[in-house]
């Protein structure tokens, strides 16, 4: 199991990215089914993409700057998981938390490959 640890976890980033991403470019396409929210609506797709990003970094990063990249990734899935149980709940937040969860929890598990000595 440990030599699929790396791997994995990063699998389970670009994963998370591209879900990001998709969701992002969701909330773009409806700007214009409600204008009152726009505001909302951009403000949403930018913190998107800017999870996106810290998701790709992670999962580009997180062998070569082993010390660095851990506790930033480990601190971002952990808001990410947070922060949705405190939005309005729905079967999308339950998968995206789920997802987050399931790259979190073989990073800790497994923090010996990705932190060496």
């Amino acid at each position: 199991m440990k030599r699929i640890a790396v791997p994995l976890v990063r699998s389970l980033f670009f994963i998370t990215t591209t879900a990001l991403i998709v969701l992002g470019a969701g909330t773009f396409m409806r700007l214009d089914n409600n204008p009152s929210m726009k505001i909302i609506y951009v403000i949403y797709a930018v913190l998107m993409f800017g999870d996106a990003l810290a998701m790709l970094l992670c999962g580009l990063y997180i062998t070569q700057q082993p010390r660095l990249i851990y506790g930033f990734a480990v601190i971002v899935l952990s808001l990410n998981i947070v922060l949705t149980i405190f939005d309005q709940f729905g079967m999308i937040d339950l998968l995206f938390s789920l997802l987050n969860l399931a790259t979190l929890i073989p990073l800790l598990l497994f923090r010996k490959e990705f932190l060496p000595r």
